[in-house]
Parts: C-alpha cells; structure tokens; sequence
C-alpha cells in the first residue's frame, strides 16, 4: 500500500490520459481478482432510449430488499464508461457496495457535446425512475437509494439536486465534484454552453441548500480547482446550515484513484461510504 501511495504521490494533481493509465496499473491485480468473486448480476439494462441509456447490477448475497447506492462515473462530461466483466474500473464500484451489503447500480449516461446540460442530470433522474419501478425484482429497496458520483458524475448527481431536489432519494456522495465555486473553463463550456448561462446552469444552490444527508470527499492530490470546490462547498454549507456536511480528504489519492481505489485493501473511504449509506438508509 506504501508503494501505491509513493506512486500517486509522484503523480502529482496533473490530470490526462497518461495519469489515468498509470493509476490504473497500480490497482489492477486486486480489482482484475475481485472480477470472479462479485460478477456482475445484470448488465446492459436499458433505463431509457439512448444507446447510452445502460446500468448494470450488482446484487449482494441473501438479501431480498437492500440499499441501493447509485454510481455515475467522472470523464470530465465528454468520455468515461460504466466498465463490466472485462473492464474493472467504475465496476468496482458496484462490486464493493455488492460486498457491503447494498445492490450496486453503475450507470452510463449520455456524453457532451452531442449531449449538453442538462443531459447527465435528466439521466439519473431516470436512473432513479427506473429503480422505483424495476429495483424490488433485482433485490433493492426503492424507497432507500443513496445516489453517489465522482468528478462529473458527481456534477450531475448534484445536477439531480438541482431539477428534482431532494425527493426520491435518501442521500448523495460527491467525490471530487465541481459545484460552481470556482470560474469555467473550456470543457465546461462543452457541456453548460453559453457561459452567460453558467452561473444559473451550475448546481452550487441546490447543493449548497438541501437538507438532504451529504458526504463529501476529495483527495489530497486532486488538482487545486477541485480543493477549491470541496472547499468552497464546506464553507457555504457552514454559512447556511451551521454545520460543515460528512466529510473526507483521503490522503494517498489523487482525482483518479479515489474511485478506482474501492474495493481494495484500502479501506478508509470504503468504510466511510459503507457507513454513511447505513446510517442514511436505516
């Protein structure tokens, strides 16, 4: 584990396609074993007309009605993949809430530019749809979903905040997640458009104001304008509710390996989640 954290250290808070390769070698021989042991029970499940409209399942052992934790995948609004039996990451996702004890849904949804705000969030608010009428026959309880992103999953997790409030879910957990703190820049635009828009687009009141139960996380080596959001998010929600929300800066991780860390021996934001969806969902 001390390897793997000196490696992300030496990463740094760059961001690109190189950085993502390199995080995933550094997980890939435990998440590549955890494959066989919590396969996917239901793949490819369409929730809506989009060749994007597609969620796979992952039901947890001897449970007829368990807590549904929801996750929408990061990808900076324009790429990014719910993964499955022979692609682990984001499914790993699904199988550590599966090993908890919750059925664990991994969506995909529809990408930008073709697809453009307020797209991702109108797609989990059918995600969310489609599990109140299809969650009972796959072994989940509609009645206590807890919706869960990380970077622009985590936007439009707070985007469904933003055009359905706080009905119909439990909870939410947002993992390094852009709110509106900090100024757009050009691939926001690819997603919120005209930037004359932006303020009025972006979910920072919604987030900032409901009294839905929420944990935030960010890593230590997230790129700076992602501090400044968790940082931005921690205060406002101080100034308007006066308390900070559930919170979490995970040391040893950068923007990547937060996600792609769930399910290994490393345990610490696993437990955290774990816990904040049992206690949410009780």
């Amino acid at each position: 584990m001390n390897q793997i954290r000196q490696a992300i250290a030496a990463l740094g808070t760059d961001l690109g396609p190189d950085v993502l390769d390199q995080c995933r070698v550094l997980f890939d021989d435990e998440q590549m074993a955890l494959l066989a042991q919590v396969p996917v029970s239901v793949a490819d499940v369409s929730y809506g007309p989009h060749e994007r409209h597609r969620l796979d399942i992952y039901r947890p052992l001897g449970s007829d009605s368990a807590p549904i934790i929801i996750f929408v995948h990061g990808g900076g609004f324009l790429k990014g993949d719910k993964g499955g039996a022979d692609a682990w990451p984001n499914a790993n996702v699904g199988r550590m809430a599966a090993q908890a004890g919750f059925l664990g849904v991994v969506i995909n949804y529809r990408l930008a530019p073709d697809h453009v705000w307020p797209a991702g969030a109108e797609d989990v608010a059918s995600v969310v749809a489609w599990l109140k009428g299809h969650a009972a026959q796959h072994g989940g309880d509609p009645d206590r979903i807890v919706l869960m992103g990380t970077s622009a999953g985590a936007v439009h997790v707070a985007g469904y905040l933003k055009l359905a409030g706080d009905r119909d879910i439990r909870a939410a957990i947002l993992l390094s997640g852009l709110y509106g703190y900090t100024s757009l820049d050009q691939r926001d635009m690819l997603y919120y458009g005209d930037p004359a828009l932006y303020a009025d687009r972006m979910p920072l009141e919604a987030v900032a104001s409901t009294s839905l139960p929420l944990l935030l996380a960010c890593a230590e080596f997230d790129p700076p304008r992602f501090q400044a959001e968790f940082l931005g998010l921690m205060q406002d929600r101080l100034d308007r509710h006066g308390a900070m929300p559930r919170a979490i800066i995970q040391s040893g991780h950068n923007h990547y390996s937060m996600a792609m860390h769930l399910g290994t021996a490393d345990r610490r934001l696993s437990d955290e989640i774990c816990a904040f969806v049992r206690e949410t969902t009780a």
